[in-house]
């Protein structure tokens, strides 16, 4: 036996509680973050597309009756700072095109920003998940299941940050414009 890993109730049940506070907390940092670095009407879909991410790469962990512990934790922080990156990534093409194409609808410019970095996007997470698998497929114990949830989080990541960030930006200006109009 290489390693045996227990923990009692009492200590359990105080990591996951602390593990759960630090994600929380975490996602309210990145929002104040992307509110400061972009505009508020980034900052929801930022933060939606992380809660995104997070909670289906828990699904599949559920689904397939894995074992959440600390590592797996911090490999949904890194889910959710990988995410985040990218996110960051479209939206200052957003920004840039913004002001490139003045007078053209949200719509139309946050398409022409998903196509620009379509390609840099997808290059790095085949390249990320090259590496993932390949600690997936060398590595044993831990750092397999931590590859595995990595694994997950770059697709999901990657799918995120295209289709479910840049539309909500779309979202919550035509939001904020109604409710400024009313």
């Amino acid at each position: 036996i290489r390693r045996v890993d227990s923990v009692g109730p009492q200590i359990g049940e105080e990591l996951k509680t602390k593990g759960f506070l630090a994600v929380i907390y975490s996602l309210i940092m990145i929002l104040i973050y992307v509110g400061l670095r972009f505009d508020y009407k980034y900052a929801p879909g930022a933060v939606i597309c992380l809660f995104h991410d997070a909670i289906i790469t828990l699904g599949i962990f559920s689904l397939l009756g894995k074992e959440v512990n600390v590592q797996i934790l911090a490999a949904i922080l890194t889910i959710i700072g990988y995410s985040l990156n990218d996110t960051i990534v479209n939206f200052d093409r957003i920004r840039e095109n913004e002001h490139v194409f003045k007078g053209k609808p949200l719509d139309f410019i946050v398409n022409r920003s998903i196509n620009d970095v379509l390609s840099r996007t997808l290059l790095t997470s085949i390249t990320t998940l090259l590496a993932v698998i390949a600690l997936y497929v060398f590595a044993g114990g831990v750092i397999e299941d931590l590859a595995f949830t990595l694994g997950i989080g770059v697709v999901v990541g990657t799918y995120s940050s295209i289709y479910v960030a840049s539309p909500l930006v779309i979202l919550t200006d035509k939001l904020s414009k109604q409710w400024g109009a009313a």
